[in-house]
């Protein structure tokens, strides 16, 4: 998708754009699979979200930036920020897809075995209180990948896409 500017398409401006609604659908989805269909979701999946948590608004904030003609190192800048997190996040998600797929072990507090029950007469009051959500458990495949994988995929592209925009501002 190509956003015309008086005489000329801007990268940015597109990109950013596209960034924020796509990682917007994104954590929608999410929480459709959290509230509508009672998917928990586990730590790693909560630690893959922060990365849309700050892509979100900062593509908002570069798209109302190049609509207002800031100054383009920064509106690059900001993309380049944009395109680390979302290679961070695919990074995150493949290590999360990995654990679930037993290729290696994952965090202790939601793969591993519980180290510690405390107080014996306290046992069976935890034991009721306390629902972990593992991480080692894919809750949903589609096509045999998880949502852990489908966050590298989203990820990996939206990445994708802020270098294709910083490229291009570049020839501009």
């Amino acid at each position: 998708m190509l956003v015309r500017t008086s005489t000329r398409y801007d990268p940015i401006f597109a990109a950013s754009i596209v960034t924020a609604v796509a990682a917007a659908a994104t954590i929608l989805g999410a929480y459709y699979f959290q509230y509508v269909l009672g998917l928990a979701p586990c730590p790693l999946c909560l630690d893959e979200r922060i990365a849309y948590y700050v892509a979100i608004p900062l593509a908002g904030l570069i798209a109302i930036g190049a609509r207002g003609h800031a100054r383009r190192g920064l509106l690059m800048a900001g993309l380049l920020v944009v395109g680390l997190v979302m290679l961070a996040s695919a990074g995150l998600g493949a290590y999360h897809a990995g654990v679930e797929w037993q290729f290696w072990p994952g965090p202790a507090d939601c793969s591993g075995p519980i180290q510690s029950f405390g107080r014996a007469s306290d046992l069976l009051r935890q034991l009721n209180s306390v629902h972990v959500v593992r991480c080692d458990d894919a809750a949903w495949r589609f096509l045999g990948v998880s949502l852990a994988g489908y966050n590298v995929l989203i990820s990996l592209a939206l990445a994708a896409i802020a270098a294709w925009a910083l490229r291009a501002s570049r020839k501009a």
